[in-house]
């Protein structure tokens, strides 16, 4: 499989990344960049692509989604 190939990726992970990367890009972040990013938060969050085989699956991470501006209200 050649490197950035997503074809092993779920339909959810590929919905995921789609919606992370329309975010970054109404914040003005290059479409190139703003894709990089969304599939970086995509992998933290659910470590890569399909895992085959039994008791493969790990939890999802949802501290990746929450990142930015989580901590931007918080007084000091």
């Amino acid at each position: 499989m050649p490197r950035g190939d997503k074809s092993s990726y779920t339909d959810k992970q590929k919905r995921q990344a789609a919606h992370i990367e329309e975010s970054y890009e109404a914040r003005g972040v290059s479409v190139e960049e703003a894709e990089h990013r969304a599939w970086a938060t995509v992998n933290k969050a659910t470590h890569g692509g399909k895992l085959s085989g039994s008791g493969r699956s790990k939890p999802i991470n949802k501290v990746p989604f929450r990142q930015g501006g989580h901590n931007s209200h918080i007084s000091s």
